[in-house]
């Protein structure tokens, strides 16, 4: 066919639209995408030579594939089988593999490796990874989902703590508090080697401990501000005492504490004193919904910073940076968080 002549093909409404989802994805195979492109410019009327230049196939090619849908619809723009050697593996062994990779290893290992599927079955490592490929089967992935809360009073728990985060009252303060417990002052037997060109910082894989420490922290919602307190042990008198003095800290300011279920916080003694301050309300996050207490994001923050990798020759030294990082946290890096969740409402 010329280059200059137009070549219109008709379509229909179904294939109209095949064509288009083929044409704008991004995941499907490229060639077939330009095949459909090559079809839909045909059908808007476009000559051979435009189509050509748009797609970026030969005149010859946008002219094969015109030819080919025209005889077989949208089957004739799909590669034909080519001859070859038949495949080595049996469908059985493939069904086999994929079989294995979807349970549980006998053997009291969580989740399968490819080495240990491929032993298991008796092909090779390279094989049982090309069949877990063409499956879309990933043993060494997992995901993880946020499951129904079985309080049934999760939505007005919930609607209460998302209000005091997006409307919270008149001249009054939200705070959320959590301990980060266990923090452990870890030292390694030879010193650290730092940094180098072409060389990481690197750690003996021998450590010391010198004991344990429990952070109880309380952050403002509205300056995302962090106080926070560190304890030997994590124990309801601990706790009263940080959240007397959460109270103390904000005179004639009513307050609003957003904590979860955790033992320590619902014991009779700091539910009678709440209870005695007019000042105060406690608010606790529905059953397996702590995620709700933005301080979690702030510990995530925390982890990260100070306790990812870090050597401490003593409890002290522990102690001392992590009331330092507080302080120069709050002062310099505090901003409100900004949520962004946009997906489906979680409901009981």
């Amino acid at each position: 066919m010329p280059k200059g002549q137009r070549c219109r093909v008709s379509l229909s409404a179904q294939d109209e639209a095949t064509l288009r989802m083929w044409a704008a994805s991004r995941k499907g195979e490229r060639r077939l995408g330009e095949r459909a492109q090559v079809i839909l410019l045909s059908a808007a009327g476009e000559t051979v030579a435009t189509i050509s230049a748009r797609t970026g196939l030969s005149p010859q090619a946008c002219s094969t594939w015109r030819v080919r849908f025209s005889r077989r619809g949208l089957d004739g723009l799909r590669d034909r089988p080519r001859a070859g050697r038949p495949p080595s593996i049996a469908a059985e062994t493939r069904l086999a593999v994929v079989a294995l990779a979807t349970s549980k290893p006998p053997d009291g290992s969580s989740r399968w490796s490819t080495r240990r599927l491929a032993k298991e079955i008796g092909i090779g490592p390279t094989s049982v990874h090309r069949i877990l490929r063409e499956g879309q089967l990933k043993p060494h992935r997992t995901k993880y989902w946020c499951g129904r809360s079985p309080d049934p009073e999760f939505e007005a728990k919930q609607a209460a703590v998302l209000g005091l985060y997006l409307d919270p009252p008149t001249n009054a303060l939200v705070i959320c508090v959590d301990e980060k417990s266990q923090i452990q002052a870890l030292d390694r037997t030879q010193p650290e080697l730092p940094m180098q060109a072409g060389s990481p910082r690197r750690l003996t894989a021998t450590y010391k401990r010198h004991g344990t420490t429990c952070l109880l922290a309380a952050l403002a919602v509205d300056s995302r501000e962090v106080s926070g307190r560190c304890v030997d042990s994590n124990d309801h008198e601990s706790f009263l005492r940080f959240l007397k003095s959460l109270y103390r800290a904000h005179p004639g300011t009513e307050l609003h504490v957003i904590l979860d279920n955790l033992s320590v916080h619902k014991h009779h003694e700091v539910l009678a004193w709440a209870a005695r301050r007019r000042r105060l309300t406690l608010h606790f996050t529905p059953t397996y919904a702590s995620w709700l207490n933005q301080v979690e994001i702030w510990f995530g923050i925390f982890s990260r910073d100070v306790l990812k990798d870090a050597v401490w020759h003593s409890k002290a030294e522990l102690i001392r940076q992590i009331m330092s990082y507080i302080r120069i946290y709050s002062s310099d890096r505090a901003k409100p968080f900004r949520w962004t969740y946009t997906g489906k409402p979680l409901a009981a």
